[in-house]
């Protein structure tokens, strides 16, 4: 199948970083200078996945696959750097391709490596909006952001199964198994009974993701306490661990651009209770030995977002929460239309005010 919809142009970009597939949109208005609105995705994903939007959107637009998925060169995550990797790659394509203070949108672990992109290249980031971010505080935390074990006990590789890494790799597209990615795309990525007749290029974006060590999901450790493994040091699953995340720096910077944060009240992966967090597993008994809240509390993944947001507009920011009541963990096509709606809104106030600074300077 056409992976690529008509009205997207796919090119490639060659950085000191690594070469990277960029997905490009006019934009449908008649407005080919203004400034651009740069996606990025998620875990388990693609740029395929914002197509739709990119052709909705008025505004030229612009979509990275990240290292390790789409089209992009396949290369080692070091997880160490929480998501730098990534977030260092994005800069380094807006730096190639001549662009700067863009609108960038972020999606799951994207929205993890927006803001970590807002922390080291301020300068590229006009407005930020967020669609079911990553925790700031990593995965294994507590609202407060600290570890619920020194090692991130039941956070990183290991932690993902391993019949759906498999399948990945084999490029299944079947429903044989509640662990192809088929059916993982229904129960998680969306809301139930969602169906937009694109399903089989969503699932060949999921698809595209590379597997092993070095990439998806990642390493692991033995831990000693429950559930007997922790963080490692490579690949996707333990960048985003708190052993080596942390977000909230951004509560701090000198200059905060606006943010919008979209969710879907439905979302099964990032959530106050996810089943996708073992301490929720093991609180509802799917994994057994649970040592009980108060050494494993179940992630309250919005709580701390909105923790977060709170000490951001209270040093000067400000952001915008907005929940997609019939929407799962990608409100981006389970409602294009008000997405895009919410989407320029932000971007058009954010210019407005820009452009009603300048006069009075």
């Amino acid at each position: 199948m056409s992976t690529i919809l008509e009205g997207i142009e796919q090119s490639f970009v060659e950085t000191d970083r690594l070469r990277a597939a960029v997905l490009r949109a006019p934009g449908s208005g008649a407005d080919a200078d203004a400034t651009p609105v740069v996606l990025i995705h998620g875990n388990v994903s693609s740029s395929l996945f914002f197509q739709p939007l990119m052709l909705a959107l008025p505004r030229p637009s612009v979509a990275i696959d990240l290292r390790g998925y789409g089209d992009s060169e396949t290369l080692p995550v070091d997880a160490t750097r929480g998501l730098r990797d990534f977030s260092d790659d994005v800069a380094s394509v807006l730096d190639a391709l001549g662009l700067s203070a863009v609108h960038v949108v972020g999606w799951s672990m994207g929205g993890g490596v927006v803001l970590q992109l807002l922390l080291d290249r301020p300068d590229l980031v006009r407005s930020v909006a967020l669609q079911a971010p990553v925790p700031p505080q990593g995965f294994g935390t507590r609202l407060d952001g600290s570890l619920c074990t020194p090692d991130g006990a039941g956070t990183g590789g290991l932690g993902v199964n391993a019949d759906f890494v498999a399948r990945l790799a084999a490029g299944d597209t079947s429903t044989d198994a509640p662990t192809s990615p088929r059916s993982v795309f229904r129960s998680g990525y969306v809301a139930a009974g969602f169906d937009d007749g694109r399903e089989d290029l969503w699932v060949e974006s999921m698809l595209s993701t590379r597997t092993g060590l070095d990439n998806e999901p990642g390493d692991g450790i033995e831990s000693a306490s429950w559930p007997g493994f922790a963080a490692g040091g490579r690949g996707i699953l333990n960048t985003m661990s708190g052993v080596h995340l942390d977000l909230t720096p951004v509560v701090d910077i000198p200059a905060k651009p606006a943010i919008l944060w979209i969710r879907g009240a439905h979302d099964a992966i990032v959530a106050d209770e996810s089943f996708y967090d073992f301490h929720t597993l093991g609180k509802h008994g799917i994994v057994p030995g649970w040592p009980g809240e108060e050494a494993a509390p179940p992630q309250p993944m919005i709580a701390q977002t909105r923790a977060v947001l709170d000490r951001y507009a209270e040093n000067g920011g400000e952001y915008r929460e907005v929940v997609f009541e019939d929407a799962g963990h990608s409100p981006h096509i389970e409602d294009e239309e008000r997405f895009l709606a919410e989407l320029l809104a932000h971007v058009e106030r954010v210019e407005r005010e820009a452009d009603a600074a300048s006069v009075i300077d």
